[in-house]
């Protein structure tokens, strides 16, 4: 079962609303990460701490009634402690398993880059599989099952940075930044109005009406100009002479499923151009690996694809999409 496009649209400014009383003034990035979310995919925050991480992944699940889960990954941090483990009751005399923070609906990995690979492994597989192994016995996670992730984009000192084959598993990355004067001396103003520094969410749709704007996101038509319009996209990605790798074919399917989740916000069962070209640098950006020297010449993976948008013909807006 699906919902219909207005449906969606209405949940999602609902949604959007909501999570707004808590991270002021940040629609269009809390929009990017509303569509993630609504292609099933994971997302990555990289930002410089005291932004709202945590509030902005809390503030999704209250909104939307899922069950939340935060992980503090820390050099310590063993994999047992975020998939959960099999210990020994002493009562029953069995063998039972204890689930870990993993199994939730929405889960933030706080500052993923704190620990070894081994233990991010275990978060990542989680991601790909929506399962775990533990002493060869399968658990599977709810559904939904999404996970946001931060890290610190300038601080690298103790940490260890995310294989490039695990970054592309998160279907976008963005950052939430700054606040705008007037909106800072809102969030200020507002907390001067309560008695505690905590902002209580409604939840304004339930975790199965969430799964239904998941599935009407599928019903999405996307002309085959468009598809093309994302593998030329993709393909310019791996021909710049600035990149010594680029986007995997996982980045066309993302961008794929970004863009038809935003034509459902957006109130279209169809997907433009526009589409693709503002989910784009989100969705290749962080999946390209830069030639080294570009570091001295600052350089960003989001220039890169930038270039690439501006060389990739647009494909016009078909009449056959105008008529819906």
């Amino acid at each position: 079962m699906s919902l219909e496009v207005p449906e969606v649209r209405e949940l999602a400014d609902r949604v959007l609303d909501e999570v707004e009383r808590a991270v002021v003034g940040k629609r269009p990035v809390l929009k990017v990460i509303l569509t993630g979310l609504l292609a099933d995919g994971h997302v990555l925050l990289e930002d410089v701490p005291g932004l709202a991480k945590t509030v902005t992944a809390r503030s999704f699940a209250q909104a939307m009634a899922l069950d939340f889960a935060r992980i503090q990954f820390t050099p310590d941090l063993m994999p047992a402690d975020i998939t959960g483990s099999t210990i020994f009751n002493e009562h029953s005399r069995t063998f039972e398993f204890r689930p870990g923070p993993v199994f939730a609906n929405l889960v933030l990995g706080d500052e993923i880059n704190r620990s070894p690979p081994k233990t991010q492994a275990a978060l990542l597989e989680a991601m790909q599989e929506r399962q775990t192994t533990i002493e060869g016995v399968t658990h599977p996670l709810p559904e939904p099952f999404l996970v946001l992730a931060t890290q610190n984009p300038i601080e690298y000192e103790g940490t260890y940075p995310l294989p490039e084959a695990q970054v592309d598993r998160f279907i976008l990355r963005t950052s939430i930044g700054y606040p705008a004067k007037e909106d800072e001396e809102g969030m200020l103003q507002r907390r001067l109005g309560r008695t505690s520094d905590d902002v209580t969410l409604a939840a304004v749709l339930t975790g199965d009406d969430f799964l239904e704007c998941q599935r009407s996101a599928e019903q999405v038509e996307m002309s085959p100009e468009i598809v093309g319009y994302i593998v030329s996209l993709v393909r310019a990605t791996r021909e710049s002479p600035r990149v010594q790798v680029g986007s995997s074919p996982r980045g066309a399917l993302a961008l794929l499923k970004l863009s038809r989740a935003r034509a459902l916000l957006e109130g279209r069962d169809f997907v433009l151009p526009e589409d693709v070209q503002h989910l784009a640098i989100p969705a290749l950006a962080h999946r390209l690996t830069l030639r080294p020297e570009l570091w001295a010449q600052h350089i960003r993976d989001t220039d890169v694809v930038g270039e690439c948008m501006a060389t990739v013909p647009v494909p016009p807006t078909l009449p056959t999409v105008m008529t819906h």
